[in-house]
């Protein structure tokens, strides 16, 4: 049985659909990676299944459970954590606040938890008081992981997590999403950068106007005529 399930899903906004009967399924300590042109649905996709996109039609399944219609809130309960593209820190608070608020069902003591993070981000052990609202682009993003695994989730939803950042940046970015994952964290996973993105995925998903196109290995598609033609620029 996959960790997350996803059948024949429509959703959108207002009257328009964005998705027209998507499928795509993660299994357990998979990376997945959807690429695709701008428009094609991906970051709806990643919103529906974390609630934030009201579902019309189809399935989502997490960990054998029927979410569909759930809220974010009742998702996170159940093992499911979502990273924005944009707006995801607090930036007002510092790095170890935006943690500490990462934390808020966590039961018990969470400070080894936050010291897992620290160890896994150095560079936020460093700038643990400094406010992330100062911090540059690839410092926030680690943040903002950081802070949704302080709730040990089972999967980690990640919506372009490289944009804007740096090239030096935007590696390093990826070189934690394949430690987190070493880590024991499943990982679904949206990237602008479709080569780098499937690099370290081990099957992906390609979406063209809100349906699904080619789905194989993260290395296949890479290899895949077609999928460098469109998408990886030759």
């Amino acid at each position: 049985m996959a960790l997350l399930e996803v059948s024949g899903l429509r959703a959108g906004y207002a009257e328009v659909d964005i998705l027209h009967g998507v499928q795509l399924a993660v299994e357990q300590g998979e990376i997945v990676c959807v690429v695709g042109p701008n428009g094609a649905g991906k970051s709806t996709l990643m919103k529906a299944v974390f609630g934030l996109v009201p579902v019309r039609e189809g399935r989502i399944v997490f960990q054998g459970e029927d979410i569909t219609g759930l809220g974010p809130a009742q998702i996170v309960r159940r093992g499911m954590c979502y990273v924005p593209q944009n707006n995801n820190v607090f930036p007002s608070l510092t790095v170890e606040e935006n943690l500490e608020m990462g934390a808020f069902i966590r039961q018990g003591d969470f400070r080894q938890k936050m010291e897992e993070m620290f160890e896994l981000f150095p560079v936020l052990k460093e700038r643990r008081r400094q406010k992330a609202g100062t911090m540059s682009g690839g410092q926030q993003q680690m943040v903002a992981m950081a802070r949704a695994l302080m709730l040990d989730p089972k999967l980690l939803l990640l919506d372009e997590p490289t944009a804007g950042l740096s090239p030096k940046f935007a590696e390093l970015v990826l070189e934690k999403v394949v430690e987190i994952n070493q880590r024991g964290v499943s990982v679904l996973m949206i990237e602008q950068n479709a080569r780098a993105g499937l690099a370290i995925s081990h099957r992906g998903y390609v979406l063209t106007m809100g349906r699904n196109r080619l789905d194989d290995t993260g290395q296949n598609l890479l290899a895949n005529e077609e999928v460098g033609r469109l998408f990886l620029g030759g």
